[in-house]
């Protein structure tokens, strides 16, 4: 297949340029900021239709990775940063598939588990699952979710009829490479600092980096599905359990906690957000599990192993 990633130039961009390319498959990374890499990368600027339009003619695929990272502090400028990244380059990626004289067969297109509510109650499927701020989730969060919608509606608002549009709600990936997600975990534990945040009840939705991979070459291949879909574990847990299951695959008993005003502090200095850790993601994958996919890794302490002892390979 010829698989073209717009925005792919980060980690969960590399790791999947990285599997589609071991299969052997041919792989476009749209960048605005291209490097010498084992795949074609193009130039684009992530706003507007270029010559990088080229790229999609014919093309199996599109997964559309790009957006500003959340990983910062939501003041004004971020704010507008993340929801411009992700819509504008959504609208263009929209606007070059409807040139097309042979547009892609399949568009995924990156979401995010973070539009569904904070809650504990209940699991948030694809059916069932609540939209919105959720009880007693600080107003503040309400932003996360707005930019989710935005998103998404960019998706779905573009004119691309011969081409299936799926929206990828994705919970969080756990990739053993250094600087992602799991990293900064293992990190976390590896310092004795990986106790409970808050309560510690708060959910985690997570997913393996191979079972994330598996499951985009499952929507592919399946032409029947489109709009959302949950990418991610159907075992979410809460924090304070997540963790433990992290302690004990690296070997360790202790993890001390962190109470919210440590964590407010901790995450100022950091440039980040709270809502990143304390808010409550318990997504499951309703529709994947529907329509028979099996996951490698479907519970967090084989997970959490096989991530540990690749990490100790050194990614």
């Amino acid at each position: 297949m010829k698989i073209v990633l717009p925005g792919g130039s980060g980690q969960v961009g590399t790791l999947l340029a990285r599997a589609f390319v071991a299969d052997g498959h041919e792989v476009v990374v749209l960048s605005r900021d291209p490097s010498p890499a084992p795949w074609r990368t193009v130039h684009w600027d992530a706003r507007t239709v270029g010559g990088w339009a080229a790229e999609l003619e014919g093309a199996d695929a599109v997964v559309n990775l790009a957006g500003r990272s959340v990983n910062c502090r939501y003041n004004q400028a971020n704010r507008r940063a993340i929801l411009e990244s992700r819509v504008d380059s959504t609208r263009a990626v929209g606007e070059a598939i409807a040139r097309c004289a042979e547009p892609p067969r399949v568009w995924l297109q990156a979401s995010t588990a973070t539009i569904y509510a904070h809650r504990f109650d209940a699991a948030n499927d694809e059916a069932t699952g609540i939209v919105g701020a959720g009880e007693g989730a600080p107003d503040t969060w309400k932003f996360s979710i707005d930019v989710a919608q935005a998103w998404e509606a960019a998706l779905m608002d573009s004119d691309t009829p011969a081409t299936r549009k799926v929206a990828l709600r994705s919970a969080m990936v756990m990739s053993p490479h250094r600087g992602g997600i799991f990293d900064v975990l293992l990190g976390l534990v590896r310092r004795g600092l990986g106790g409970r945040a808050g309560s510690g009840r708060q959910y985690v939705s997570w997913v393996h980096e191979a079972d994330f991979v598996r499951s985009l070459y499952w929507l592919m291949g399946h032409g029947e599905v489109e709009g959302p879909i949950n990418i991610s574990s159907p075992n979410p847990l809460p924090y304070a359990d997540f963790m433990r299951g992290l302690r004990q695959a690296w070997g360790t008993r202790v993890g001390l906690p962190a109470r919210e005003w440590m964590l407010e502090i901790g995450t100022w200095l950091m440039r980040t957000e709270t809502e990143l850790v304390l808010k409550s993601r318990r997504v499951v994958p309703g529709r994947l599990l529907e329509g028979g996919f099996e996951f490698q890794f479907p519970h967090w302490p084989e997970a959490a192993r096989d991530l540990v002892e690749r990490w100790r390979r050194g990614g």
